[in-house]
């Protein structure tokens, strides 16, 4: 068998490209048609397996877990059997992690486990919500249809973060920038004045004076700084990484104007796919919302909405929960609403999974209009101070004159 990359497209117009094993072109269509997708393109793919040296890094990635699962789906639904299709799998252009993780998986499937069991000792590669749905596949016989959801949940997740990135990737720019020009003034410009100035009987503004003092102390003591700026990142980082500082860095930034809808719509789309997925496969309500948890992407969020489902758990409706911990904006909360009046709750909100994924774009879009002039005005400020400061003694020297 050959590895393709792809392009296809399915009934309703949604695009899908990602790479699996085909015979050949006809081969790869027909595969393809089955899972209701029609191919627009197709091309050998001659990528080289990763260099395990810098592979190992102990995560798989969203884009992984969704080649995986299409992949693993086409080849269960062309007759291929579990162990075959993972056999085959393991040997492919992962990352050597996950690589070594379908190694096991393969391993232990061959010596009798079930899939989902095998999955589930591999946290770190398989998310609970990926294996519980490998499970609720194994228990209703449709597993490859079960994969293929999975698929498209994980395609479009990867798509938000992507543009999550991209939205950012801007004002980060603006701040290096920033900081670039700062430094290059305090270390080149400023010196170059003060040795021009020194020699000249001009008093010195105060706003001069220290300015001098600053570029003095920096150039002198940069080493220090720069171990300083480095130990407190470092430590913010670390800090955000445990346990209880993550939980307070999200909840601060779901405080944040513009940034708390960007994260609220964003939990709103993986709540949507994911919970209807669950739902539509037969699990229930109430152990659908422990699974889903994971997928919030903020910890604040996660931690709230374990307590709207427990209170599902005692009785109160799911649109009395979420309502009461306005986590989630009021068109979800209308959404389930009406799922729970029509007992279509997993059709209603697997329709609004694409909404609310246009409504992310939309918050991102509001967000770096908001940041990007911000950090523009500060940029000019502190360059219009810095300016100031030099200039201003060149002034007092003309109207001397």
């Amino acid at each position: 068998m050959k590895k393709f990359k792809y392009k296809a497209v399915n009934l309703y117009g949604k695009k899908f490209q990602g790479s699996f094993l085909a015979e050949n072109e006809k081969d790869l269509r027909e595969q393809l048609a089955r899972q209701g997708l029609y191919l627009e393109s197709a091309r050998p793919d001659s990528e080289k397996a990763p260099n395990p040296f810098f592979s190992f890094t102990g995560k798989v990635s969203v884009g992984e877990l969704s080649n995986f699962s299409r992949q693993f789906s086409i080849m269960l639904t062309s007759g291929t059997s579990i162990v075959d299709a993972l056999d085959i799998l393991k040997g492919q252009s992962y990352t050597a992690f996950f690589r070594k993780v379908l190694g096991q998986v393969f391993e232990e499937v061959k010596a009798g486990k079930l899939l989902s069991e095998a999955m589930g000792k591999h946290k770190r590669a398989f998310p609970n919500f990926f294996v519980s749905m490998v499970r609720i596949g194994e228990l209703s016989g449709q597993i490859d249809l079960v994969l293929v959801q999975v698929a498209d949940y994980f395609e479009s997740d990867a798509k938000i973060r992507a543009k999550t990135k991209s939205a950012l990737i801007y004002p980060a720019f603006l701040i290096l920038m920033a900081v670039a020009i700062l430094v290059l003034m305090v270390v080149f410009i400023i010196p170059t004045f003060q040795d021009a100035l020194s020699s000249l009987e001009v008093e010195m503004p105060a706003l001069t004076i220290a300015l001098y003092d600053f570029s003095q102390y920096f150039r002198e003591h940069w080493m220090y700084i720069v171990l300083i700026i480095v130990a407190a990142v470092g430590l913010f980082l670390l800090f955000i990484h445990s346990r209880r500082g993550r939980l307070l860095w999200d909840r601060f930034k779901f405080s944040l104007p513009y940034v708390r809808d960007v994260i609220r719509y964003n939990a709103s789309a993986r709540f949507s796919r994911a919970f209807s997925l669950l739902v539509a496969s037969g699990m229930d309500i109430a152990d659908a919302l422990d699974e889903v948890t994971i997928v919030m992407g903020n910890k604040y969020v996660e931690q709230q909405f374990k307590k709207a489902a427990e209170d599902v758990r005692r009785g109160m409706s799911l649109t009395m929960a979420l309502q009461s911990y306005k986590l989630f904006p009021l068109m979800l909360i209308q959404m389930v609403s009406v799922g729970e009046r029509t007992g279509k709750i997993d059709e209603v909100l697997g329709r609004s999974g694409s909404y609310f994924e246009n409504q992310v774009e939309r918050s991102l879009t509001t967000l770096t209009g908001f940041i990007q002039p911000v950090i523009l005005i500060i940029i000019g400020a502190s360059v219009g101070i810095l300016f100031y400061a030099v200039y201003s003694p060149l002034l007092q020297v003309m109207n001397t004159l």
